[in-house]
Formats: C-alpha cells, sequence, structure tokens
C-alpha cells in the first residue's frame, strides 16, 4: 500500500528531504551547464587563437546580458497567465530544453576560421547558452522563497543548494581535467566541445527531476483583473536599488565571482606552466571542498542560533586571512624556483582549505539572503516581484562573472601569457604555454592571491556595510509580513450574503 504523504495546514505536503533534494537537482542542473563557463577563457585564447580579442568580446556578450537578464526577469513577473504546473516551474521546464545544445554551442572547435567568423561563433554561441540559461535559472532562484516561508527550512533549501553546486563543480573540476587536457598540458579542443554537449543533457535531466518533485507553498501570483496595476519594469529596478538586503547580497556575491572567476582562469593556467600538472588541479580543488561538505549539515542549526548576516561575516573574514595565506609564495617568504614548486603546493592546499572554509559558510546562507531580500521589497514596497528582484541580481552576477575572467587574461597578457604563436600544420594562432618565462609564471601565480584576496573584501563589504537583515530585524520583518498576509487572507473571504 502506497505510503501518503503528510499534509500541512495548507493541504500541501510537508517540508522535508524531498524538497531540498528537489532543489539541489536544480543547481546541479544549472551548473552541468555553467561549469565548463570557467574554461571558455582558456578555449578561446589557447585553442581558437582569440587572445587579444577575448577580453573585447566579453564585454560585447555583457551588453547582451545587461538586456536579457532584467528584460527576461520582468516578463516573468508580467506573465499572469495560470500555468498548470505553476509559472517559474514551467519557464525553467522551457529553459532546459534549450540547455542541452546552448552550453556546446560556446565550445565549437574551429581554430583555422577567419576572425570574423570567430567572433559571430563566440558572439551567437554565447546569446543562444545565455538566453536559455536565464530563462531557466532566474525562475529558479525565484523558487526558493516560495517553497517555504520558514527561515529554517530557507535555510536547509540555501544550504542544499550549495551541495547542488558543488556537484555540479566538482564533476568538470575533476573528471573533465583529465579529458580536455593533452599530456603536453595543451587544452583539447574538440574534447571541450564534447563534455559541453554532454553535460547539457545531463542538466536536463536534472531539472527534470527538480520539476517532478517541487512543491510550491507560497504561491504569491496574481490573478489577472481590471483593478491589477500594470507591471512597471522600471519602478521594479528603482526598488531594487532601494533594496539594501538585494544591493548587499548582489554587491558580496559580484565581488565573489569577479574574484573567483578571474582566480579560475589564473589558477588552470598556473597549473599548466607554474605547477606543470593541469590535471591535478580538480583532484586538489575537490579536496579544498572538504570544509563546505563538513560544514552543510551544520548551517540550518547555525542560522537558527546566529543569523545568517552573523554567520556569513564569519565566513568572509575566513575567506581573507586564506587569501592572505596565499601570498606567502609571491611574497618569497619561502623558497620557490624552477622545478621545485612542492612547498608551494602544499602551501597552496592548505590556502584553498581556508578559503573554502569561508566559502561554505557564506554560499550556504547566501541564497536564503536573497530570498529575504525579495521578502524585504515586499514589506517595503508592498509587491514581491521575485522575477525582476532576482533577476537583476543574476545580472549583476553574470557581469561579474564575465569582468573576472576578462580582467584576469589582461592582466595575465601583461605576464608574458599572450604570445601569439603560430601552429605550423594548419597556420592557425595559439597560446604557447612553454613560452611564458619563470618571473611571469611566478607573477600569474600571484595574481591567484590578489584575486582570492578581492574575493572576500567584496563579500565583508557588502554584507557587513550594506545588507541590513540581522536576526532582529529579520525576525521583525517576517512577524509584519506574516500579519500583513493574515489580514488580508480576511478581507478577501467571500461575504455570506444570507447570513
Amino acid at each position: 500500500m502506497k505510503k501518503e504523504p503528510k499534509l500541512d495546514a495548507n493541504g500541501k505536503r510537508k517540508f522535508g528531504m524531498r524538497d531540498c533534494l528537489a532543489y539541489a537537482a536544480g543547481d546541479l542542473g544549472c551548473n552541468m551547464s555553467f561549469a565548463l563557463k570557467g574554461t571558455m577563457a582558456l578555449f578561446w585564447t589557447q585553442v581558437m587563437g582569440m587572445s587579444a580579442w577575448y577580453s573585447l568580446l566579453l564585454i560585447i556578450v555583457q551588453i547582451w546580458d545587461a538586456i536579457n537578464d532584467p528584460l527576461i526577469g520582468s516578463m516573468i513577473d508580467a506573465d499572469k497567465h495560470k500555468y498548470k504546473r505553476n509559472k517559474f516551474l514551467q519557464y525553467i521546464w522551457f529553459g532546459s530544453i534549450g540547455l542541452i545544445v546552448g552550453g556546446a554551442c560556446c565550445f565549437l572547435p574551429f581554430p583555422q576560421a577567419p576572425v570574423w567568423a570567430k567572433f559571430i561563433i563566440f558572439i551567437a554561441g554565447y546569446v543562444v547558452w545565455d538566453a536559455f540559461y536565464t530563462v531557466a535559472n532566474v525562475p529558479y532562484g525565484s523558487l526558493l522563497s516560495l517553497i517555504s516561508k520558514e527561515p529554517a527550512d530557507r535555510a536547509s533549501l540555501s544550504a542544499w543548494r550549495s551541495i547542488g553546486s558543488l556537484a555540479g563543480n566538482m564533476v568538470p573540476m575533476v573528471v573533465l581535467k583529465f579529458i580536455i587536457y593533452n599530456e603536453d598540458q595543451t587544452l583539447n579542443g574538440n574534447m571541450v566541445f564534447l563534455s559541453a554537449f554532454i553535460m547539457g543533457i545531463l542538466g536536463f535531466i536534472c531539472f527534470q527531476f527538480m520539476i517532478k518533485n517541487t512543491t510550491i507553498r507560497e504561491d504569491t501570483e496574481i490573478a489577472c483583473n481590471e483593478d491589477q496595476p500594470k507591471f512597471n519594469v522600471f519602478k521594479a529596478m528603482g526598488n531594487f536599488l532601494k533594496n539594501r538586503p538585494a544591493v548587499g547580497a548582489t554587491l558580496a556575491a559580484m565581488g565573489m565571482f569577479i574574484g573567483m572567476q578571474g582566480a579560475t582562469t589564473a589558477v588552470d593556467v598556473t597549473f599548466q606552466v607554474y605547477f606543470k600538472n593541469a590535471q591535478i588541479s580538480g583532484l586538489i580543488s575537490a579536496f579544498a571542498m572538504i570544509p563546505i561538505v563538513v560544514f552543510t549539515p551544520l548551517a540550518r542549526k547555525m542560522v537558527v542560533k546566529y543569523g545568517k548576516k552573523e554567520l556569513s561575516m564569519v565566513g568572509a573574514v575566513c575567506y581573507i586571512l586564506g587569501a592572505v595565506l596565499l601570498f606567502a609564495a609571491p611574497l618569497g617568504l619561502i623558497p620557490v624556483s624552477e622545478g621545485n614548486t612542492g612547498v608551494d603546493l602544499i602551501i597552496y592546499v592548505v590556502a584553498q582549505l581556508i578559503c573554502s572554509l569561508g566559502l561554505g559558510i557564506y554560499s550556504t546562507v547566501s541564497w536564503a539572503m536573497m530570498g529575504d531580500a525579495i521578502d524585504y521589497n515586499e514589506w517595503k514596497t508592498g509587491t514581491r516581484e521575485e522575477g525582476t528582484v532576482y533577476a537583476l541580481h543574476s545580472f549583476f552576477r553574470k557581469l561579474a562573472q564575465g569582468i573576472g575572467p576578462a580582467v584576469a587574461v589582461a592582466i595575465m597578457g601583461t605576464m608574458g601569457y599572450v604570445n601569439n604563436a603560430i601552429d605550423p600544420e594548419t597556420g592557425a594562432e595559439f597560446i604557447d604555454i612553454n613560452l611564458i618565462s619563470w618571473a611571469d609564471r611566478l607573477q600569474i601565480r600571484s595574481l591567484v592571491a590578489v584575486l582570492y584576496l578581492v574575493a572576500g573584501l567584496f563579500i565583508f563589504v557588502g554584507l557587513g556595510l550594506v545588507y541590513n537583515l540581522d536576526k532582529k530585524t529579520l525576525n521583525k520583518m517576517n512577524e509584519e509580513l506574516a500579519a500583513k498576509r493574515a489580514g488580508e487572507a480576511v478581507l478577501e473571504e467571500p461575504v455570506n450574503e444570507e447570513a
């Protein structure tokens, strides 16, 4: 006999592990498509030979991001059609289909194509991928505030989203490093393309699992009627800029992604030319994730006891300390020479573990903080605007994800990374990692430490000085919103004319 699920006071299935696993699967799906984005800088510079143009290309596609994210977010908010699933889940379903091929479009391996054709391939591929990714990712982020209103439940969802993100990143970190690199430490463009296509299929499967197992408990969709005011995207954007929690959380996320995405590019090159072992970079990165795995199960209880903002500040301090330790070798505090980087590798791993602990503390509550920021918008303005608030947050995150690698490539270009070698067999231009001098390799290694430090400082400033929802304020907001919604529910009850 099939066991009937336990229901809450509203007749919905009670919140539990099924919700957490489903939400984790959603970010796993996102990262199956997104994870290889960190490889784009290496692919387009080392394989496609666009080192002189890569930073410019990223700026061009970020202009599309500026239009794409808020446009799709406001479109979702303005959509009052009643869908069978819920409109957010419907948009996620549609976006997940496009992601099957969208990611692969960013890695079409045609190194002998003329420069103008490479421009078209890069821009068209990125636009296709980014459009479908936004259609899936923006409503996915908005779902957290609709699955449950309880702070502890949201903390659990945020923590499990971090687990999904972690799992989605560990696959390319570990497995793909052994697939996409040749024995001479060069990147294999054909294998990158094939990997991106397979990961798109895996992402689609993850999204379907999430859609099937997600229960909406706080359905705030408003039925269309003549009295309902028209959605104003400019007003919604203005509300976002007045939303201190959203701005603070976004500033922290931007800094984190500028530093971390830039560092990801610099780390890949560092292991290619400095440690001379690109394959093990994935294993070391996976090992550094141990603190995140250990901390995540504790997140719910610690959030209830200390508060999200308070907890995330501890994470920011840990992250900064780890970044400072990364300066040890570049500052000459340990003896390092070409072919003798073993001690530095140990310091690198220890620093990564400390940074990972800080990142684990912050990331497990970061998405719950955005859910609270959406509630804050309703608290202060009377409207929720989930799609727009999250879309603008997502836009600035994605802008940072483009700025980070662009800045890293531009800086490494001054360090001898851009050397414009020519393949004698094909005549295609590429970067020869063997032409980078030892002094330049050491500088690229130093850049990793600088970028990590930038990330930690941004998190500290964004959450410590701008984000204003401490534990006390958050409790007050939740109480007032609950009272307001209860009052509105009473007013909407039909009048008994026979009474």
